[in-house]
């Protein structure tokens, strides 16, 4: 077999190899339910760079703006319009789930009430980096509840 043949083979053997592994991921990201609030707070994001809060202490580099407190009404309707799933709401709490369309991978995004702002979490359930997913999330339901 040629040099050329056996690099391509291999190319695409880890490609498979990689594929499953993402698809695997995916299944998994689908057990679980989004952290819910701690001690009346969201949940602070993990050290990787697959979450974006507008938390206070929130990280410079992971820190989001809070939702006007007006938007709490808008909240679900917003959320469904640009493709996610209300899984949880109660009287300060929204729960919400993300599914991406290409491996299945599951985000959550959280809302809470404060008494000035709605604050909010968007964090993937698994993996290390979402490319910007989660800010991007947060920009769209901002568009959704301007329209």
């Amino acid at each position: 077999m040629s040099v050329l043949k056996l690099v391509f083979f291999s190319v695409v053997i880890l490609g498979v190899i990689g594929m499953i592994g993402f698809f695997a991921l995916g299944l998994s990201s689908q057990n679980g339910s989004a952290p819910g609030l701690t001690d009346g707070r969201l949940a602070s994001c993990p050290s990787s760079p697959n979450c974006v809060s507008s938390e206070e202490g929130t990280a410079a580099d992971k820190n989001v703006e809070p939702f006007p407190l007006e938007s709490w009404s808008g909240l679900p309707d917003a959320v469904a319009s640009i493709g996610g799933t209300v899984k949880a709401t109660e009287e300060a709490y929204l729960a919400a789930e993300f599914k991406s369309a290409t491996f299945g991978f599951v985000d959550d995004v959280e809302f809470r009430k404060a008494d000035d702002a709605v604050q909010v979490r968007s964090a993937s359930r698994v993996g290390y980096s979402d490319a910007g997913a989660n800010a991007a999330r947060v920009a769209k339901l901002r568009e959704a509840l301007n329209e």
